[in-house]
């Protein structure tokens, strides 16, 4: 397992949840739901500086089935908008499938009115994000998602050979 903190994205039209990492990669805790927006970048950049993660993980909506349709193609976008303002930063694309609905299962439970609290759903999806690539990462060893290649906004899942 890595040292170092990681931040996660739950990235979505109105609000983007963030969640971070002990240094050990041990626990994950919400850290902040910020605004979609002209600004939101910047505030982001910002968690980046104050935090100084090893990696920026960034949930990637993948259908079901897997395969990719257009909220996943509109978040490689945002992707390559990351790495460009972030130079430096590791930004790897995590799939978040069923996080929110992890996360509203898991506050309902805790007795948390979620209608009225979006922005504390949208926490717990990128802690749930996060806390999938600790596990991940602990028992294979290697870190989870698809690495961006930020001069080329590409992902290492780009350079893999087509299975046959």
């Amino acid at each position: 397992m890595r040292s170092g903190v990681r931040l996660a994205l739950d990235w979505g039209k109105a609000r983007i949840g963030v969640a971070a990492s002990d240094p050990g990669g041990l626990l994950a805790y919400p850290v902040e739901t910020v605004p979609a927006g002209p600004s939101a970048l910047g505030r982001v950049a910002d968690l980046v500086t104050e935090y100084g993660p090893i990696e920026v993980l960034l949930g990637l909506p993948r259908n079901l089935a897997g395969s990719e349709g257009p909220a996943a193609q509109a978040m490689r976008a945002v992707a390559a908008e990351l790495a460009g303002a972030l130079p430096g930063t590791a930004i790897r694309l995590v799939d978040e499938r069923m996080t929110t609905v992890t996360a509203s299962k898991q506050l309902a439970k805790a007795g948390r009115n979620t209608r009225r609290q979006r922005h504390v759903i949208d926490q717990a999806a990128a802690v749930a994000l996060l806390e999938a690539a600790l596990h991940s990462e602990r028992l294979t060893g290697r870190p989870a998602g698809e690495l961006l290649q930020p001069s080329e906004g590409r992902t290492d899942a780009d350079e893999r050979p087509e299975p046959r």
